[in-house]
């Protein structure tokens, strides 16, 4: 085994191997100051195991098989520097806690199958560790106990599984065409380009990974989860979680120009990218702003793959790739800080606003910032068309979106003239927050299709800031006009459905706590799933050398 090959066994390994070491209590209990450490493999990875061996636990029938690719380590490494820091935010957050323990074994769980999805190369893996991601995840989201969080996890959960269950048909699909019914990802993607069966694995797929990934009007869950998640858990599940959607849809899309779908997917997402900004803008609490801000971009991600699927062009993947990890790192800086400047003095208003300011507007894409960066690599993908004109209209949109998250966020401040937010938060803020700035100029430097001082140039940089100007303009009227905008609550299309369902939802969520009482604690219950998801895999292995 080469170093490479074993930093990315020890990506998945040793988180597994910490939250396995939670079935102790003792360990359990003193396992909150270790969780930061966890990723650290990950980044690891992501700079010396790119397009490593692969490392192969099962045989050739029945592979169990992970590799890194060079989308796939881009957003590894963005993802890791995310789990990093909200693992030390975490620390301070937690300490101190009762349920610490069980924080512990929710993160570790989620950690285990985000980073174990962003390497997985065969159906198997991905599909068994998307479900621990989302169970994981789930977990993590109702851990205050609160009706509203348990609310929300529930329906975070189902959607979720919901989901994975188009997954699962199309994966069954893709394993009876490839040849000698393979199981390895990239022969599936192989075999669905010239496969009768194209078009239903392919509305499968489409489907499963952009529920997950909050496509509209399945985005629902986003604002739900994220709005009563605690800091870190939304900073990580916004950021990190959800990008294992964009990494799926990467590998198993075929490489051929599929026109019909590509518009589809183009259409959808932008729709996506317009209407979560609209709905955003009529939210009140800043962590619900940022969720709207998500479902915004994913969906332009989403469209950034569509119109590059359109014509067979393979440089939208690697777009894609770095424009979601430009996003991990953005958003979960906005996230981190919603928390930072909750315990911070409006007297220090602007030591701790200005890098907030510069995040949320490399977001709408400001020059000089990765943002920008992010927006130019997708704009030969978009072309000179309809596309183009609503991308454009995206960052305007993006603008206005996140000022208004800005003005909110000032009304958080603590009236206290002396109050500052702890070390432990402030710190791991501030190195997320310089590297969601530096982090993506480094990757665009380094690519070798791109040249930075093509970003420096007038043009260039007048591109990128006639919109943020104009979206400045727009906000500037709409403050002056004053016009009163209601709120919609979080989740707008789908809380009016649930509300229609909420007797039923009720005596679901009273089964559901029942089940949950008769089967203890948490961490025991999910060390308990994990298990019986170990020994499976382990007979599958033993199965596949008979």
């Amino acid at each position: 085994m080469t170093l490479a090959t074993f930093l990315i066994a020890l990506t998945i390994g040793l988180p597994l191997a910490l939250l396995l070491a939670c079935t102790l209590r003792s360990v359990r209990e003193n396992m909150l100051r270790l969780l930061p450490y966890a990723a650290l493999p990950a980044l690891l990875a992501a700079l010396f195991s790119i397009n490593a061996p692969a490392l192969v636990l099962g045989n050739a029938r029945i592979p169990i098989a992970f590799a890194l690719d060079v989308p796939g380590a881009i957003l590894l490494g963005a993802a890791a520097i995310l789990w990093i820091a909200a693992g030390f935010y975490a620390i301070t957050e937690m300490r101190g806690r009762v349920d610490a323990g069980r924080f512990s074994v929710c993160w570790l769980m989620t950690l285990t199958g985000c980073m174990g999805v962003y390497l997985a190369a065969d159906m198997v893996s991905f599909y068994g560790l998307l479900a621990l991601l989302s169970v994981g995840a789930s977990t993590l989201v109702m851990l205050d106990g609160t009706p509203r969080s348990q609310n929300a996890a529930m329906i975070y959960l189902g959607i979720a599984l919901f989901a994975e269950t188009f997954l699962l048909l199309a994966f069954v699909l893709l394993a009876s065409i490839t040849p000698d019914n393979s199981l390895w990802i990239s022969d599936a993607a192989l075999a669905l380009a010239d496969s009768s069966w194209r078009n239903i694995i392919l509305a499968l797929l489409f489907i499963g990974f952009g529920i997950k990934a909050g496509l509209v009007p399945t985005h629902f869950f986003m604002p739900k989860a994220y709005t009563v998640a605690m800091i870190p858990v939304a900073a990580v599940v916004s950021g990190a979680v959800i990008k294992a959607s964009i990494l799926g849809l990467i590998r198993f899309l075929p490489q051929i120009a599929l026109p019909d779908w590509g518009m589809a997917m183009a259409a959808i997402g932008l729709f996506g990218a317009l209407y979560g900004v609209v709905i955003g803008l009529t939210q009140r609490n800043p962590k619900t702003i940022l969720a709207y801000s998500s479902v915004s971009q994913m969906g332009f991600i989403i469209a950034i793959i569509g119109m590059g699927i359109m014509v067979a062009d393979e440089s939208s993947r690697l777009a894609a790739a770095f424009y979601a990890a430009r996003h991990v790192l953005a958003k979960g800086g906005l996230f981190l800080a919603v928390g930072v400047i909750a315990a911070t003095s409006l007297r220090r208003y602007w030591l701790v606003f200005t890098p907030v300011i510069l995040i949320a507007l490399s977001i709408a894409g400001l020059p000089f910032t990765g943002g920008a960066l992010a927006k130019s690599v997708t704009k030969d993908i978009m072309g000179d068309g309809l596309a183009y004109t609503v991308a454009t209209m995206s960052s305007v949109a993006t603008t206005l979106l996140m000022l208004h998250f800005l003005r909110t966020l000032t009304t958080t401040f603590l009236p206290e003239s002396a109050a500052i937010a702890p070390r432990g938060k402030s710190l791991p803020w501030l190195v997320l927050a310089l590297a969601s700035l530096v982090i993506p100029v480094a990757i665009y430097c380094f690519a070798p299709s791109q040249n930075i001082a093509d970003a420096f140039k007038p043009y260039a940089i007048w591109s990128a800031l006639w919109p943020i100007l104009l979206g400045a303009l727009l906000a500037l009227g709409l403050s002056r006009i004053k016009i009163r905008v209601p709120e919609i609550t979080p989740g707008d299309i789908g809380s009016a459905m649930l509300n229609v369902l909420a007797r039923p939802a009720q005596g679901i969520s009273t089964a559901f706590v029942k089940m949950d009482a008769a089967l203890g604690r948490w961490p025991l219950a999910t060390i308990t799933l994990l298990s019986l998801l170990l020994l499976f895999g382990v007979a599958i292995t033993l199965i596949g050398r008979i």
